[in-house]
């Protein structure tokens, strides 16, 4: 018997939130972190948070499961202009059940369409999401 690869929706509230989220006016740093809902196949809203960094971020995500992250970073080019790239973070720790691991993968592209991001990145281990890590990511948009 082979598992499906299960696509889940993603909530109509949290398709809202993404949109208000990619217009917000704010300067600070802000995350919305994501998680699916097993019995409902659906995205859904896990955690809010304004003004945080990185470092603090990761300390906010599960060590052993997996999240889904849309992060404004207020990012300082070297010729001093400032950016507010919207970021989607795929945390997917070594040590997840592979059911959930095969959910989550199975709906991330769903989830970065809906939510029209560019930027994707992913994370093994959530001690790696630091602001170095990042900043070093996104180096590569210039």
């Amino acid at each position: 018997m082979s598992e499906s690869l299960v696509v889940c929706d993603v909530a109509e509230d949290l398709i809202e939130k993404l949109r208000k989220f990619r217009f917000r006016k704010d300067t600070n740093n802000a995350a919305i972190i994501m998680k699916i809902d097993k019995e409902k196949q659906l995205v859904v809203l896990d955690e809010e948070h304004e003004g945080i960094s990185p470092d603090e971020l990761k300390d906010e995500l599960p060590e052993r499961q997996p999240r889904f992250i849309v992060y404004s970073y207020k990012y300082q080019h070297d010729d001093g202009r400032v950016s507010y790239p919207l970021c989607f973070i795929f945390s997917s720790p070594v040590g997840c059940k592979p059911e959930q691991q095969m959910m989550y993968a199975g709906s991330k592209n769903k989830l970065v369409q809906t939510a029209e991001l560019t930027k994707v990145f992913e994370i093994r281990n959530t001690e790696d999401l630091t602001e170095e890590w990042l900043q070093e990511k996104l180096g590569y948009f210039h």
